[in-house]
């Protein structure tokens, strides 16, 4: 019930509504273009390509057979009869899946036993005379009758002609039409039908060797099935129009479609694609997204059903995933996810990870199109709650110069009776309006809990996949990670906005004494929704921390991406303590240069067992390419969280051993790193400039020994004796605070170029200003 206030907004934001006989125009052109584009019915697949004017020929002997039947008979009695022996076949297969089902048996050994291959043909063949017969009844078809018939017509009865096919059904043989077809679209959602599989992958209790050995006409005997199926959904719309829904045929077979909407099988993907078109031009919605967003509760609580049998249902993530990212209406159905996203973070939990390996990944998918959902609404909300204070604002300043006036006139009529102010009040417009206020404001805070909930869900199922060794995983949960943590920034700055609103509005209420209001704005109970963010990133940062030591180097630099992303929305003092804790795990990769290669132990190779795996580690295996972009990825990071003031905090207590690995690279012969190694460098002395221009001078200065500056006046020493030569490399300023590095040999040529080019662009600039 909670739900059904954000269903009907949903509804009246995306619901159009046919009162005017334009836009009645432009839906009708919506679907005859949609009809054009996406032809209902098809040719089924059994049929070779050159048979086309054959099958036309039969489908519209079927086709006149339907209209004939309601334009010969006074009832529709006749169509019940057609409609039973026709689905005979149908109901055939479901009594043969059953019995297969309750003797265990194989779907190999099912198939090859005598009949049913052929009954599954013949159900397919009856589902394309059933289809055949229906459209018959539609306007479509009339409308081809009536051309077809009206050159052999004398153009004197053109009149009785047009009359002769139109089809006026009273409401008993209407009804008992839109029962016939429930009639067959219930045997067309029979579970046994779609638990016939189409390829290997839908075999969930089978064996492999079991699997092997089915054969492929049963799977393509089951698509064509499959497809002549969801193409009569699409028939049995077009025939019913508005009444398909009224009637509750569309609520039943949305969520069918949307499962076949992602099906591997590319003829069943397409009708399905056709189909979901059709109804949406049908019922006047310019897209699928509208359409299954004024259906989403109906399509959610289907999910949820399927969500609890994921062992009969493998399928659900994928759905979901395609009902969000294909339809892309996740944004518009937000509040109705908080039920799917706690099934979906129980199954991403170890218990359900380890009953449920395979669907690791499309759950992961689902939650990315979720995070995503809950980034969108919450970078729109504070500028909507800015706007609403100002609003509440001017409401009070308006209020406050009419209270003036009102004192203003009773002094001046030496009149002490303050009954003006009193019923102004009191005035039953004026109260409403602040009551509406009242609750747009409560409305916000729910909507804005809602958000910051779901954003919530999503970093907690997605941070333990941030340990996991599998590519894929990990990458959607660094995604998820990135797009929760804005959207919790953006909550909690709405959530600033609130409080201010609400404490402009207390003021308002107790100047007009509406208390009331004052107890309906108070009922709203108060959690820890202001404080999301940075619970959050203290149990994901550990995570973090692994993940950057990854194997694979695309999660490693996907991870280091992420961490200045994080970092500079949580803040820089929240990662200080962190940073010196745990960030030898960042500053290792800078350590080594990409072109260095460990000498070989000389106890030689190590004996390996055949039986035992043995796990490589990233910086033997790793390409020098991928290496550079590694160590580009690190220090663009560190010059994103120095250059932006609100992160650069973080590296405050580990800031002498960054800029000595930075200068270090920055002066080696690398050259696939100089730029990246500059930026940092730009960023690092925006923090300590004095340190930055020390390091670098420091080996400038000891490799130029021409050419020396003079000290500007008498008194100070000359650079030389600030800054003597060191004896050995490992002498270097720059060496002593970042530590020892590999392969970072010091090439002049590089120094020289750094050195300038931040004299000129940083050191002058600052000694300026």
């Amino acid at each position: 019930m909670g739900y059904l206030q954000s269903v009907t907004e949903l509804k009246a934001n995306v619901t159009f509504t046919n009162q005017d006989d334009a836009q009645n125009k432009n839906i009708q052109y919506s679907l005859d273009g949609v009809q054009r584009e996406y032809e209902l019915p098809r040719m089924p697949p059994w049929f070779r390509t050159g048979s086309q004017k054959l099958y036309q020929t039969l489908a519209k002997i079927l086709r006149l057979v339907g209209l004939s039947i309601l334009k010969g008979l006074k009832s529709a009695a006749g169509l019940t009869v057609i409609t039973d022996i026709q689905l005979g076949p149908l109901r055939n297969l479901v009594s043969e899946v059953r019995r297969k089902e309750y003797s265990k048996e194989t779907w190999q050994s099912w198939y090859t036993r005598t009949g049913s291959g052929q009954l599954l043909r013949q159900a397919s063949t009856s589902a394309c005379i059933l289809n055949e017969i229906i459209f018959g009844i539609s306007d479509q078809s009339i409308d081809v009758f009536t051309r077809m018939f009206r050159k052999h017509m004398l153009k004197g009865d053109d009149k009785q002609e047009n009359n002769c096919w139109k089809v006026c059904l009273d409401k008993a043989t209407r009804n008992h039409l839109i029962d016939c077809i429930g009639t067959v679209l219930h045997e067309y959602q029979s579970p046994e039908v779609w638990d016939i599989p189409i390829e290997h992958k839908n075999l969930i209790l089978q064996s492999d060797d079991e699997a092997e050995e089915i054969s492929l006409h049963l799977f393509n005997d089951a698509s064509m099935l499959h497809q002549v199926i969801i193409e009569g959904i699409g028939i049995f719309n077009l025939c019913l129009k508005q009444e398909f829904a009224t009637s509750g045929y569309l609520h039943s077979s949305l969520y069918l479609l949307l499962e076949n909407l992602i099906h591997s099988n590319y003829q069943i993907r397409s009708a399905t694609d056709a189909v979901l078109r059709v109804i949406s031009a049908t019922s006047g919605y310019p897209t699928v997204g509208h359409l299954v967003v004024a259906n989403s509760d109906y399509v959610i609580d289907s999910l949820c059903r399927q969500l609890r049998h994921l062992d009969l249902n493998p399928h659900v993530p994928n759905v979901l995933a395609a009902m969000l990212g294909y339809i892309r209406v996740a944004h518009k159905i937000l509040p109705l996810l908080e039920e799917p996203m706690r099934a979906v973070s129980q199954e991403l939990e170890i218990l359900g990870r380890h009953q449920h390996p395979n669907l690791t990944v499309p759950f992961l998918k689902a939650v990315s199109e979720i995070s995503k959902a809950t980034k969108h609404e919450a970078f729109s909300m504070p500028s909507k709650l800015a706007s609403f204070s100002r609003h509440i604002k001017s409401k009070m300043a308006d209020m406050e110069k009419k209270l003036e006036e009102n004192l203003r006139k009773s002094s001046m009529s030496h009149c002490n009776d303050v009954s003006d102010i009193s019923a102004m009040e009191s005035d039953d417009k004026y109260d409403e309006q602040w009551e509406d206020v009242v609750f747009k404001l409560k409305d916000s805070k729910r909507y804005r809990r809602t958000v910051g909930s779901i954003a919530s869900s999503c970093l907690t199922a997605a941070t333990p996949i941030l340990s996991s060794c599998k590519e894929s995983a990990c990458l959607l949960a660094l995604e998820i990670i990135e797009d929760g943590t804005a959207a919790l920034e953006k909550v909690e700055e709405a959530y600033k906005l609130e409080r201010e609103s609400e404490e402009t509005l207390l003021q308002a209420i107790q100047l007009c004494s509406l208390y009331h209001l004052q107890d309906t704005l108070n009922a709203v109970e108060e959690g820890n929704d202001e404080n999301r963010l940075l619970p959050a990133m203290n149990k994901i940062w550990p995570f973090l921390v692994v993940c950057v030591q990854h194997k694979n180097q695309v999660a490693v630099k996907r991870c280091l991406g992420v961490v200045s992303s994080v970092v500079q929305i949580c803040g820089g003092d929240f990662f200080s303590r962190r940073f010196y804790k745990d960030g030898s795990n960042f500053w290792k990769l800078l350590t080594t240069s990409p072109f260095y290669k460990k000498p070989i132990s000389k106890e030689g190779p190590h004996l390996k067992l055949p039986y035992r795996s043995t796990s490589v580690s990233s910086e033997d295996s790793m390409a020098e390419s991928s290496s550079i972009k590694i160590q580009v990825a690190v220090l663009n990071m560190i010059a994103d969280l120095s250059a932006n003031k609100r992160s650069a905090s973080s590296l405050e207590a580990v800031f002498k051993r960054v800029s000595g690995l930075v200068v270090g690279i920055a002066c080696s012969g690398v050259i696939g790193l100089r730029d990246a190694a500059v930026n940092a460098l730009k960023g690092l002395a925006s923090m300590d400039s004095d340190l930055i221009w020390v390091l670098l001078a420091d080996v400038y200065y000891s490799l130029k020994k021409k050419e020396m500056p003079l000290p500007p006046t008498s008194d100070l020493p000359e650079i030389g004796q600030i800054l003597p030569p060191p004896l050995t490399p490992k002498g270097y300023l720059y060496v002593q605070y970042g530590g020892q590095s590999y392969g970072f040999t010091i090439d002049f040529s590089s120094v020289e170029f750094v050195f300038k080019k931040l004299q000129s662009e940083v050191f002058r600039w600052q000694t300026c200003s």
